[in-house]
C-alpha cells in the first residue's frame, strides 16, 4: 500500500527544494501529484510542472464532475486565485507513494479524503526574518513584482499555521529548515519510519 507524503509550511519555508531533494531520492520511489491553480503563471514555472494552471471556468467544470479533492480560495490583491487537488486518475495510492506540496488546510482535506493513515504531514519550519528575506528576493526576480500579495501570503501564514490549528490537524512532528542537508535528513528517517 502506498501513502501520499504531505509537504507544508508558511511561504518561503524551503517547500519547493525539499520537494526536489526528496524526489530525487533513490530508496523510496516518490511520483507527483500537480496540483491546480487559477492564479497566473510565474516566471520560471512551467505547464504540468508545478501547477496546472487554469482559469475559475475551468475550476468550476472539474467541481461539477466530482473531481475536486480540496480547495482553498484567496482573495489576493490581484482578484480570486484559487489552489485546488483534482483526482485526476493519476493517484493510485494502492500501488505508489506520492509527494505533495500543500497547505495545513489542504492537508486536512486530502487526509479526510484518501484516509488520515495514508496521509504522512511534513511541516517545515524556518525563522519568520529569514522567511520573509527570501520572499522578497523572490518576487524581485518576478517581471511583475506582486509585493502586495506576498505580504498578504506573509500575514495570513500566521493564522493558517497557528499552533491551534496544527494541533487540530494532528501535526506534532516539524523539520525546521535552516540546515538543508540536516532537514532533508531528518525527514528521509522520518519518512522510512512512516512507510
Amino acid at each position: 500500500m502506498g501513502k501520499m507524503l504531505y509537504l507544508m509550511g508558511k511561504s518561503s519555508t524551503g517547500k519547493d527544494t525539499v520537494y526536489r531533494k526528496l524526489m530525487e531520492w533513490k530508496r523510496v520511489e516518490l511520483k507527483r501529484i500537480v496540483p491546480y491553480t487559477t492564479r497566473p503563471i510565474r516566471v520560471g514555472e512551467e505547464e504540468g510542472k508545478e501547477y496546472h494552471f487554469t482559469d475559475n471556468a475551468g475550476y468550476e467544470a472539474l467541481v461539477k464532475q466530482g473531481k475536486v479533492i480540496e480547495s482553498r480560495a484567496y482573495h489576493t490583491y490581484h482578484g480570486l486565485w484559487r489552489y485546488f487537488t483534482v483526482d485526476d486518475g493519476e493517484i493510485d495510492l494502492k500501488v505508489n507513494n506520492y509527494l505533495i506540496i500543500g497547505t495545513l488546510e489542504s492537508y486536512v482535506k486530502t487526509a479526510q479524503y484518501f484516509g488520515k493513515d495514508k496521509v504522512v504531514p511534513i511541516l517545515l519550519e524556518l525563522d519568520d526574518g529569514v522567511r520573509l528575506q527570501r520572499a522578497l528576493n523572490r518576487e524581485r526576480r518576478q517581471e511583475n513584482p506582486r509585493y502586495e500579495e506576498m505580504c498578504r501570503r506573509y500575514l495570513a501564514d500566521a493564522e493558517d499555521f497557528s499552533e491551534q490549528n496544527m494541533k487540530e490537524a494532528g501535526i506534532s512532528k516539524r523539520f525546521l529548515n535552516d540546515d538543508l542537508e540536516k532537514c532533508i535528513s531528518e525527514i528521509k528517517e522520518y519518512v522510512l519510519a512512516e512507510l
